[in-house]
C-alpha cells in the first residue's frame, strides 16, 4: 500500500431542464452548477441533439457584453449555469448577467466596479478570470442567490434581482484573504466556483506561486451569513494529520499554495467533497519546503459537513514542475473486478487519470511508485520516486525526443532540433537544472481546468488534451544588480517578481508572457501602476510590493531618470536583502518557455491537441483525434493538427461530445461512440471555455462563452447559443 495514502488509517478513531418550471437539481437532467451537476461528470442526459440530426444545428441567439478589451487581450473562461429559465453567466469585465436561456434577452447585469452598493469595488476586475459561479435556493425556494468571485471578493447576489445581499459577509461579499490564520498581503483570488453542500459554500482559491504565497487552505461558509462554518489546512497545522511528514516544523508558517483553484466534486450521499490540490509556493525549487509537500498535489476527501479528514492520495511528490491538479475530479460508478464501485477519477497536466474508491482512497488500477532522477540543484531534495497508474492509459503522449521533434519542413525541422538541443534533459521528472530539461505534455497540460466529461451509463470519459512541449530551464537568483539607484532598487525587485515570467532581458514568451520592452510606449506610469497591484488576466496582483518599491520597478520599466528626489523614495530594504523574505531560494526559473517554431507553430510533430475517449472500467484508450486546425497547414495538404486547448467537453446522453477549446474559433460535435467529427461552427472569438447544453419547451440548446484572448487570439465578449432550426 502507498505510504501516501496510509495517512486515512490514522484518521480512523447540460444545462438541461425539462421546462422553465424546473427547480434546480444535482442530477444530469439539470446544469444547474458548473460542471453540470455536483458529481462534476459535464453530462446532459438531453436526446434532442443526436449524430443524425447534429448537423442542422444553427445559430439561435447571440449576447454580446459589450466589455471586451482588444488591446489588453481581455478574457471570458466562464461555464454558465441554467436555473429557471434563466441563464448565469459573467463577462471579460466580470460583470454578473442574467439571460433568458432561450431567447439571449438580457433580464439584469450586477457590475461589481460601477454598482453603487458594492463597495470597495475592485477597479481592476477587468482583468481578473471567473470561470463559473454557484447557485443555492433554501428549501422553500424563496431564498435564492449567485455566488461567483471578482477577485478576492466573493459575492452573493440576489439571483431575481441581481442586488448584492448586504446581510451577507462584509456587506455582500466575503473577502478571500480573510480567515486563513496569518494576515496576506500577497496574491488570492476566487477563479473556478465553489461548490453547494446543504447550507454550505466550499472554496477553494487561486494564489501566488512563488515562495511568498498565501495559504490554500479550503474553506466552507455559511450561505446565509457568510460566516465561516469549517477549515481545512492544506499545509498541516501541530497536532493535525500530516503535520509529522514536514521536516520542518514551521512549515505551516511559512508557506503557501497547496490550494484548489480548479473545482470540486460532492458526493451528497456520503456527505463527501473531493478536493484537488496544486503545489506548494515556489513552483520550481523546493530546497525550502522538503519532503513529499502534503497536502499539495493530492486528492483529498473531506467530510462536506466539518471539513474532517477522511482519506487523501498525492499524484505529485515534492512537485518542482507545476502539476497542479487542474481541473474538478469526475464521480462515476464502475463495475470492477465483480464489483460495484462508487469511484472518483482525477486528470492530471501529465496526461494521466488517477481512479480510487470514493469511500477509502485505494486505487482502482495499481499505481506504481517508479523511480525517477533525482540529479538536482544545491539544497534540493527531490523525490526518488513518482506514482504512475498502470490504469487507465495515459491521454496524452509521454515521451518529447529527438525523433519528435517536428518536420512541417526540412528548414524548420533543422532549426528547432538546434533549439531542442540546447535544453539537455527530457526524461519524465527531471528535476529542474540550468542544463534545462523538457516539461512534455507542457505546464499547460495535458489536461486542464476545461476538465473531463464522463458518461455515467458508458463510463467513459472524454478530455481535451494539448500536446505542447515547453522548456524549464534554471538561473541563479540575479544579485549583481546596483541598489543604490531607483533605477537598479527597481531591477531587484524585478528579478524577484517578474523575471520568471517575462525573462532576464524583459522579452517574454509570446502573448501569454508579453515583452516588456519598451512597456512605456503602450502604457503609462499611472495604467502600470495599476496592473501590478491589481494583476491582469492569469498574472496575479502584487499588493505585496511597497509604493516605494512600485516606484522603483516602474522607474526601471520605463527607464525614468535619475532625480535628487530619488532618494526619498528609495525601498528601505535593500530588495536582495533575505532580511524580511519569507522563504528566500537562490534559484529560479527563467521564464515560461512554449517551444515554437519561427511561424509560432508547436516544435513537435502532430497532433498538438487532442479529444480522447477512455473507457475507465477497462482503462484502455478508445480513441484519440485531433483537435481543431491551422486553416493555412490544411491548405497546404497537412492533415489536421489539433492546436493548443483551453477549455473542456460535454457529453450527452444522445450520443454527442461538445467542444470548442480550439485556437481556429470554432465550436465542434463529435460522435462519442467513434470521434468522428460530425458538425462545426465559427465563433466570433475563440471559445476558451467549457459549453453547457440545456433544453426548454423541449428545444435543446448549446451555448459557448468566446472570450478569445489566449495564446494570440483576439478578444470576445459574446455568448452563442446553437439549436435546431
Amino acid at each position: 500500500m502507498s505510504r501516501y495514502i496510509s495517512l486515512f488509517f490514522l484518521a480512523l478513531p447540460c444545462l438541461f431542464v425539462s421546462c422553465k418550471k424546473h427547480k434546480a437539481g444535482t442530477g444530469h437532467d439539470g446544469w444547474s452548477t458548473y460542471a453540470g451537476a455536483k458529481d462534476g461528470d459535464r453530462y446532459s442526459s438531453n436526446t434532442e441533439l443526436t449524430p443524425e440530426n447534429v448537423s442542422q444545428l444553427q445559430v439561435a441567439w447571440t449576447y454580446s457584453s459589450n466589455d471586451k478589451d482588444s488591446a489588453n487581450r481581455s478574457q471570458n473562461q466562464c461555464n454558465p449555469i441554467m436555473i429557471d429559465g434563466i441563464l448565469y453567466a459573467t463577462s471579460p469585465r466580470l460583470k454578473l448577467l442574467a439571460l433568458d436561456a432561450a431567447t439571449g434577452e438580457q433580464k439584469w447585469v450586477f457590475d461589481p466596479v460601477t454598482h453603487d452598493t458594492a463597495k470597495n469595488a475592485d477597479p481592476m476586475a477587468f482583468y481578473k478570470i471567473c470561470r463559473g459561479v454557484t447557485y443555492w435556493q433554501d428549501t422553500a425556494g424563496g431564498n435564492k442567490r449567485i455566488f461567483y468571485s471578482v477577485g478576492p471578493k466573493t459575492f452573493a447576489i440576489d439571483a431575481e434581482t441581481g442586488q448584492p445581499i448586504m446581510n451577507f459577509g462584509k456587506g455582500g461579499y466575503l473577502d478571500l484573504a480573510e480567515d486563513l490564520g496569518r494576515k496576506v498581503t500577497s496574491y488570492i483570488s476566487g477563479t473556478t466556483p465553489g461548490v453547494i453542500y446543504k447550507d454550505l459554500l466550499i472554496i477553494g482559491a487561486r494564489v501566488d506561486e512563488s515562495e511568498d504565497a498565501a495559504p490554500g487552505h479550503i474553506r466552507a461558509y455559511d450561505v446565509m451569513t457568510g460566516k465561516l462554518r469549517w477549515i481545512f489546512h492544506t499545509i498541516p497545522e501541530p497536532g493535525e494529520i500530516g503535520f509529522n511528514t514536514w521536516p520542518d516544523s514551521t512549515a505551516w508558517k511559512r508557506l503557501g499554495s497547496a490550494n484548489n483553484w480548479a473545482g470540486m466534486a460532492v458526493d451528497e450521499k456520503r456527505g463527501i467533497v473531493y478536493v484537488p490540490t496544486g503545489s506548494v509556493g515556489g513552483d520550481f525549487y523546493g530546497g525550502h519546503r522538503k519532503g513529499p509537500d502534503l497536502f499539495a498535489n493530492c486528492m483529498l476527501a473531506l467530510d462536506a459537513a466539518t471539513g474532517k479528514y477522511i482519506w487523501h492520495y498525492q499524484v505529485v511528490h515534492h512537485d518542482l514542475w507545476d502539476r497542479d491538479l487542474p481541473a474538478n475530479p469526475n464521480l462515476v460508478t464502475i463495475n470492477h473486478n465483480g464489483k460495484t464501485i462508487d469511484a472518483v477519477a482525477q486528470i492530471t497536466k501529465h496526461g494521466f487519470v488517477f481512479m480510487f474508491d470514493r469511500t477509502n482512497g485505494q486505487p482502482i488500477f495499481p499505481i506504481e511508485e517508479k523511480p525517477v532522477p533525482t540529479n538536482a540543484l544545491p539544497g534540493e531534495e527531490p523525490s526518488p520516486t513518482q506514482p504512475i497508474p498502470t490504469l487507465p492509459q495515459p491521454f496524452a503522449r509521454q515521451h518529447f525526443g529527438p525523433e519528435d521533434v517536428t518536420d512541417i519542413s526540412p528548414e524548420t525541422h533543422t532549426d528547432m532540433m538546434e533549439k531542442y538541443n540546447k535544453v539537455k534533459y527530457n526524461a519524465r521528472f527531471t528535476p529542474p537544472s540550468k542544463d534545462g530539461d523538457w516539461i512534455f505534455p507542457g505546464f499547460d497540460g495535458g489536461g486542464e481546468w476545461g476538465g473531463a466529461a464522463v458518461d455515467p451509463e458508458t463510463k467513459i470519459m472524454y478530455i481535451s488534451s494539448s500536446e505542447m512541449p515547453w522548456a524549464q530551464v534554471m538561473i541563479d537568483v540575479p544579485k549583481n544588480v546596483d541598489e543604490h539607484t531607483l533605477q537598479g532598487a527597481g531591477h531587484a525587485i524585478y528579478n524577484r517578481y517578474c523575471i520568471g515570467c517575462h525573462g532576464p532581458e524583459l522579452k517574454g514568451n509570446g502573448t501569454s508572457f508579453p515583452s516588456l520592452v519598451n512597456i512605456g510606449k503602450k502604457y503609462n506610469e499611472l495604467q502600470i501602476g495599476q496592473i501590478i497591484a491589481g494583476g491582469r488576466n492569469m498574472m496575479p496582483s502584487f499588493k505585496q510590493i511597497t509604493a516605494n518599491q512600485k516606484q522603483a520597478l516602474l522607474a526601471f520599466l520605463l527607464k525614468i531618470p535619475a532625480k535628487p528626489s530619488d532618494a526619498a523614495i528609495m525601498p528601505k530594504e535593500p530588495v536582495s536583502s533575505t532580511k524580511n523574505v519569507q522563504n528566500p531560494v537562490p534559484y529560479m526559473m527563467d521564464g515560461y518557455k512554449r517551444f515554437l517554431d519561427k511561424d509560432g507553430y508547436p516544435g513537435i510533430k502532430p497532433p498538438w491537441g487532442t479529444l480522447g475517449a477512455v473507457d475507465l472500467t477497462s482503462g484502455k484508450l478508445l480513441w484519440k483525434v485531433p483537435l481543431g486546425e491551422y486553416p493555412e497547414l490544411t491548405k497546404k495538404g497537412i492533415p489536421k493538427t489539433g492546436t493548443e486547448l483551453y477549455g473542456g467537453p460535454l457529453v450527452t446522453k444522445g450520443g454527442l461530445v461538445f467542444v470548442a477549446a480550439t485556437k481556429d474559433e470554432k465550436i465542434h460535435a463529435f460522435d462519442k461512440k467513434t470521434g468522428k467529427q460530425l458538425w462545426e461552427a465559427k465563433l466570433p472569438a475563440a471559445g476558451y471555455a467549457t459549453p453547457a447544453t440545456y433544453s426548454i419547451d423541449g428545444k435543446q440548446y448549446v451555448v459557448i462563452a468566446c472570450g478569445g484572448g489566449k495564446i494570440g487570439s483576439k478578444s470576445g465578449d459574446s455568448y452563442v447559443c446553437f439549436a435546431l432550426p
